[in-house]
């Protein structure tokens, strides 16, 4: 009962986290559309942001957004044959849908509570496939270190490209520049804020922080994800785990160069904008929020203010590429629910001791 209780206010608090930086970002847009509605003469009556995000659902390019669905699950389907890989090591290869389908689940669960699905998952595989449920808690700990250094080397590769854009954009917008600088942002302020509070607090207490079992679990952590990384040459096929590895992120990074076409203001941005966007979507995603909610809209309106594209246009976008990927997730998710209780029920592994 008690965990129960922590569980469910820890899903108040990253609701409310989200919650909050979705309205600041709706405020700061809605502000500047009444603003350019007030110019062109349009009465605020008939000025709605929100009537405005509608109509661009609505004129969305739905084979690109079909596009993006079937990346998704591809996607999500190299995950579970590079998890095979892993699990095989245990002595058995699980069935693919298995694998397939707890992904799915754990990653619809993730949208209650940030984290949750990483203990769902590998619970939920080891109760059908009758495989020792910490072990399996092993190899999500390898497959989640894989995904840190793939996205790393996205990052790079994104900021190499695109270096001088960004630079230029932080040079042009980080000082305050009038009501638009980045530094009035409240949202900017708020988190450099917060930033800079828990770096003096590191620094004060950092003694005492060294000798803490936190700490120590950190630092153990860190070795788990450096012994992860080394077990790749145990594999029996170490090309084809790079393969699957790589086709990953590359069906992801797909998804969001689909969205562009799929909006008609985005549609003339290419595939190196695509990258900035999927890198700063991911970073959005990865904040602690429901499903990125509020912190992916700020950091992908943010990117694609380095092309041009701002204001209601990029508030759509942001709204569009979001509930696009969730809807995705959900409709995966409660197949996941239906068929693995269906498609287990005559399935009787062998218990792996």
């Amino acid at each position: 009962m008690n965990t129960a209780v922590i569980n469910f206010f820890k899903f108040l608090l990253f609701l409310s986290v989200g919650l909050v930086i979705l309205y600041l970002v709706y405020q700061n847009q809605n502000t500047a559309y009444l603003a350019q509605c007030a110019t062109d003469g349009i009465p605020a009556a008939d000025c709605s942001l929100i009537q405005k995000v509608i109509e661009d659902f609505k004129g969305l390019n739905y084979f690109w957004v079909l596009g993006v669905f079937v990346a998704y699950t591809f996607s999500n389907m190299m995950r579970a044959l590079r998890w095979n890989m892993l699990l095989k090591s245990l002595g058995r290869t699980p069935r693919t849908i298995n694998s397939f389908l707890t992904i799915m689940l754990a990653l619809f669960a993730n949208l209650g509570l940030p984290r949750l699905g990483e203990v769902l998952r590998p619970v939920t595989l080891a109760r059908y496939e009758k495989m020792p449920v910490e072990k399996v808690l092993g190899t999500i700990v390898v497959d989640r270190t894989l995904d840190v250094l793939s996205l790393l080397i996205l990052i790079g590769i994104a900021f190499l490209l695109e270096f001088d854009r960004l630079w230029g954009y932080l040079s042009e917008n980080m000082v305050n520049n009038g009501e638009g600088g980045l530094l009035s942002n409240p949202i900017i302020l708020g988190l450099g804020g917060f930033g800079v509070l828990s770096l003096i607090l590191l620094f004060v207490f950092r003694n005492k922080i060294q000798q803490s079992a936190l700490f120590k679990k950190f630092v153990n952590l860190l070795k788990g994800f450096w012994d992860g990384i080394m077990s790749i040459r145990n594999l029996e096929n170490p090309p084809l785990f790079i393969f699957y590895s790589i086709m990953i992120w590359v069906a992801y990074y797909l998804m969001f160069y689909m969205y562009l076409p799929a909006f008609s203001p985005t549609a003339h941005l290419g595939f190196t904008v695509a990258l900035m966007i999927f890198v700063f979507g991911t970073f959005g995603i990865v904040i602690p929020s429901p499903g990125g909610m509020g912190s992916y809209h700020f950091l992908v309106m943010a990117a694609l203010a380095l092309y041009g594209v701002t204001g209601s246009d990029a508030f759509s976008f942001a709204n569009f590429s979001f509930f696009a990927t969730h809807i995705c997730n959900i409709v995966l998710g409660l197949v996941a629910v239906i068929f693995l209780p269906t498609i287990n029920k005559n399935y009787h592994p062998v218990p792996i001791e």
